[in-house]
């Protein structure tokens, strides 16, 4: 089988209060359809827990307009640690995540009537694209970036995960990784300068080497059209000594602790993966159950160590009031799903069940909605080449 990254599924956010995060990541990026809650054991992550099995709570949100989710995900058994420095652009890690929106300027305007804590003006990037940073209110940085892709026009300003800005220690490896593991092509390469739009950043007034990289999907795979094309960028800053983000720390502590590919044939990445020099660490091995869903799932590191996700999509909820779920494995894997089924999902919950820190918000139009498309729904799979189950 074909091996195929069908974009940025999801980027996890360690957090100390997943109720508060999701709220605020809700209000202000939109993320608001939850695709999975859960409560478990992270047992096969024991190589980055320090050995030990550690119980986690985790609930994975995403914005329909169209980008990757965010898995909000908070230690139970242990309280999670922040980084004990200020971290600098170029440390080895996730640094930043790029958030897509359609209008940069009417985004920094709202944004700063809501008291946003917005660092740095309107910039452009080396490819052109309009840009700002802001800090959430559990320190992680984002950058709002300008984005000309949408899976469907919500009317929100914002959409989801675009892609994300690394520090490396080494620009070549790590753009040999990126290519050769996750298909990016390299659109941008900078050695030895300084750059306008980073200088407001820590550390973004150094000289460094910046290589910004693309990958547009062949939108063959199921979630490839709401996924879209991401953009990464690496950055290595040689003056400074380099410590990695999550030095002296475990997966799952405060900041972003994984960035997630969705993938078909993970057979075929696995092998792909060890060709590369760079094998799968952790590895599922079969189907994963996260709350409503079910997977297959897995790890390896790029030179830095940064830890990088793999996730086959085996089970998803499309309509879970109704008790509708697609399941993958009963369909020609090449194949995007047809828009009106991804839309479906909008409708599913928006309000958190399990987190100690509950959303005061119910989706009373989202279930009248979806009860009056049912029989619409069931009438078009009849005639249609998609199977349902429980």
């Amino acid at each position: 089988m074909e091996r195929l990254i069908n974009g940025i599924q999801q980027v996890g956010i360690g957090v100390a209060d997943a109720g508060a995060a999701f709220k605020w990541y809700k209000k202000y990026f939109g993320f608001n359809t939850i695709v999975f809650e859960d409560v478990a054991e992270a047992s096969l992550m024991k190589r980055y827990t320090g050995g030990q099995v550690h119980q986690r709570y985790a609930v994975l949100a995403m914005n329909m307009q169209g980008g990757g989710g965010l898995e909000i995900w908070q230690y139970i058994s242990r309280r999670p640690n922040a980084a004990k420095r200020i971290l600098q652009l170029g440390d080895p890690g996730i640094f930043a995540i790029k958030i897509k929106c359609r209008n940069v300027e009417d985004l920094f305007n709202l944004y700063q009537q809501e008291k946003i804590n917005i660092v740095s003006p309107v910039a452009v990037n080396p490819i052109g694209q309009k840009h700002f940073f802001i800090i959430d209110p559990f320190d992680n940085l984002f950058q709002m970036v300008e984005d000309d892709y949408w899976f469907q026009n919500k009317k929100g300003l914002t959409g989801g995960v675009c892609g994300a800005i690394f520090g490396v220690s080494n620009l070549s490896s790590a753009i040999q990784f990126y290519q050769n593991t996750l298909d990016y092509k390299t659109v941008a390469h900078c050695v030895d300068q300084t750059f306008n739009d980073l200088e407001e950043l820590p550390g973004g007034r150094e000289v460094m080497s910046r290589s910004i990289l693309k990958n547009t999907p062949t939108f063959n795979g199921a979630f490839s059209k709401l996924l879209g094309p991401t953009t990464i960028e690496l950055i290595e800053v040689k003056k400074q000594q380099a410590k990695k983000i999550f030095e002296d720390r475990y997966w799952g502590d405060l900041g972003f602790i994984h960035i997630c590919y969705d993938v078909c044939s993970m057979q075929s990445h696995q092998k792909l993966c060890a060709e590369n020099g760079q094998p799968l660490t952790v590895n599922s091995g079969n189907s994963f159950k996260m709350g409503e869903t079910a997977g297959q799932f897995a790890y390896n590191e790029d030179p830095d160590g940064t830890l990088i996700e793999y996730v086959e999509t085996h089970k998803i909820p499309i309509l879970k009031k109704l008790g509708w779920y697609l399941d993958l494995r009963k369909r020609k894997y090449t194949r995007p799903l047809p828009g009106w089924i991804i839309k479906c999902m909008g409708f599913g919950n928006k309000t958190l069940q399990l987190s100690s820190s509950h959303v005061d918000e119910t989706n009373t139009e989202g279930s009248k909605k979806s009860k009056s498309i049912m029989k619409r729904i069931k009438f078009i799979l009849a005639k249609k080449d998609i199977t349902l189950g429980c």
